[in-house]
Order: structure tokens, then C-alpha cells, then sequence
């Protein structure tokens, strides 16, 4: 039997704020920032429901590679 996800209340949390504010992020940032800290809680891949915070996590950490290299010469 699969185990549940660790995260998926927090999910479900984000929904209902979503829905509840027309899909206005900015009025659901206390439910969000709950999402990350259980997000942070768990090694990757460990729940399906952080698998967008876990990707933007590793674009953001591409973008901060990038930033610090100068353009190349042409």
C-alpha cells in the first residue's frame, strides 16, 4: 500500500486558498510558505505535492550560477 504524502494537506491547504481568493497568490502566502517548511522537511522525490517548489528551487539555483558569469566575447 503506498503511503500518503507527507505534504498533501499543506497541498490541499494552497487549493482552497486559491480558490477561495480568485487565484491571487499574494493572499495565500502564509499557506505557501507552510507548503515549503514541509517541503524542507523531506528529501526529494520523497512527495509527489513538492515536486513544482522542488523544481523552482533548481531553477533558481541555475540562475544563480549564471548570474556570476560574465557575458562571453564575440
Amino acid at each position: 500500500m503506498p503511503q500518503k504524502d507527507p505534504c498533501q494537506k499543506q497541498a490541499c491547504e494552497i487549493q482552497k486558498c486559491l480558490q477561495v481568493n480568485n487565484y491571487m497568490e499574494s493572499k495565500c502566502e502564509a499557506v505557501i510558505r507552510e507548503m515549503r517548511k514541509c517541503c524542507a522537511q523531506y528529501p526529494r522525490g520523497r512527495s509527489i505535492c513538492c515536486s513544482g517548489f522542488e523544481k523552482e528551487e533548481r531553477e533558481r539555483g541555475k540562475l544563480k550560477v549564471t548570474e556570476g558569469i560574465p557575458p562571453s566575447p564575440q
